[in-house]
């Protein structure tokens, strides 16, 4: 993944806003390959909303600046987090770092829960 010119300020770096945009969509692609995309969770009556944002700001990524984005599941059973890491291909190089943390909701109870749902907690399991 390459940052593009609307990503990037006027000095050529990404702009610190878009990484939050980069992490949500290697969030989904995680997501997908657990068979529990956005679709899905509508549809099981739960969603993820966002509760904190950790980013740490290493070395800048510049424009067409190619970098691996990875996403890796570190807390599941009360919360759910992960952790994103953006590393430059050409020397291996580590850009950013982030933990980003999200919470149950319950969309018919309109409520948050403090476990993760069965649902989710099934898909991680058969996905292991």
């Amino acid at each position: 993944m390459a940052p593009s010119f609307h990503d990037t300020d006027p000095m050529g770096v990404v702009w610190h806003g878009n990484y939050l945009r980069v992490f949500e969509s290697v969030r989904e692609a995680l997501f997908r390959a657990i068979d529990y995309g956005y679709q899905d969770m509508t549809t099981s009556g739960y969603i993820w909303p966002v509760v904190d944002v950790k980013i740490k700001y290493c070395q800048p990524w510049l424009l067409e600046e190619k970098a691996k984005v990875t996403a890796e599941i570190i807390e599941h059973e009360n919360r759910l987090k992960i952790r994103y890491c953006v590393v430059r291909l050409s020397d291996g190089k580590t850009l950013t770092k982030s933990e980003i943390t999200h919470m149950a909701y319950d969309i018919h109870k309109k409520e948050a829960l403090f476990v993760s749902p069965k649902i989710f907690l099934e898909k991680l399991k058969k996905a292991s």
